[in-house]
């Protein structure tokens, strides 16, 4: 990756520069941010207008497109087609049929839908509200949501990781990350460690630079799977579109078997007559016009 910082005071945080392995001092250097005195509140205030807030964003969709979500889309019409033409054929064993798996299909992904919304939910409650920062070279109690790159955070006992830090100052701290990365035991952490949002401080006291927030978290990157836990997957895509395709050949080929059906009944039977299709014009006089017309010929 490349070393080049970024110019004026600008952190390059654009994923030029791999801040959780490159040493403190670059990390501090490529941040554009001093570990004594921390960002000035102009420039917090332009890096939260650059990155957004240290919050995790979440698409919401209305009621009635949850609800409808699942009726929409090539194969959910086809289904819905051969309801309609069960039902208007009075076939209505085979109605109740489809119409109960539409119905079930639907419950089901409503269900997943929601059950993902309360594990987002329940993410979100475990980020820190507060988080204490050195702005201006003094220290400050700030919501979690205003930090932004390059912001010099303290944590200490007790108190959940604002965002993703490089630690730069203290002696040791034990860190809580089980939730995140399944460790059974608090983490011991040294200046140049990486602590993660959502952790629990659980012994000592140090001071960290963030380096990522929001969804540039690993915490957020994790909220961001469970969210999309009802989403599409590959294989569901491919196979919609192995759907969709086949969906084509088939009216292709209902189309090429009517009209062949078609022309079979009305020009190749034997039995046909011009005045089988004369039959259709609205009086005798215009019948024997044309049939006059056709015995000249």
């Amino acid at each position: 990756m490349g070393n080049t910082k970024p110019a004026g005071n600008q952190p390059a945080t654009d994923g030029t520069v791999d801040l959780e392995k490159r040493p403190v001092a670059e990390v501090l250097a490529t941040l554009g941010v001093s570990a004594e005195t921390g960002l000035s509140n102009e420039e917090a205030a332009q890096r939260l207008t650059q990155y957004g807030p240290n919050a995790l964003v979440e698409k919401k969709k209305g009621l009635l497109a949850k609800l409808l979500g699942p009726f929409t889309g090539p194969i959910a019409y086809m289904i819905e087609a051969a309801a309609l033409v069960s039902a208007f054929l009075g076939r209505w064993d085979d109605f109740a049929v489809i119409f109960g798996l539409l119905i079930f299909n639907a419950a089901l992904e409503f269900w997943q839908d929601r059950k993902a919304s309360s594990a987002l939910a329940a993410l979100k409650n475990s980020l820190a509200p507060e988080a204490t920062a050195l702005r201006e070279g003094q220290w400050q109690t700030l919501a979690a949501a205003t930090l932004v790159p390059g912001d010099i955070v303290k944590i200490r006992l007790g108190v959940i990781v604002p965002a993703d830090l490089r630690l730069v100052k203290g002696d040791f701290a034990a860190i809580d990350q089980a939730a995140l990365t399944g460790e059974s035991l608090p983490a011991k952490k040294k200046v140049g460690d990486e602590a993660y949002s959502g952790s629990v401080v659980k012994q000592g006291e140090m001071e960290g630079v963030v380096i990522g927030t929001g969804s540039n978290t690993f915490f957020g990157r994790t909220a961001q799977l469970v969210a999309g836990a009802g989403s599409v997957s590959h294989a569901q895509t491919a196979m919609f579109q192995i759907a969709n395709f086949l969906i084509v050949v088939a009216v292709v080929l209902a189309l090429i078997m009517v009209g062949f059906q078609v022309w079979r009944d009305i020009v190749v039977q034997d039995a046909w007559k011009w005045s089988d299709a004369l039959d259709i014009l609205p009086s005798r006089a215009v019948q024997q016009e044309v049939l006059d017309v056709i015995d000249d010929a």
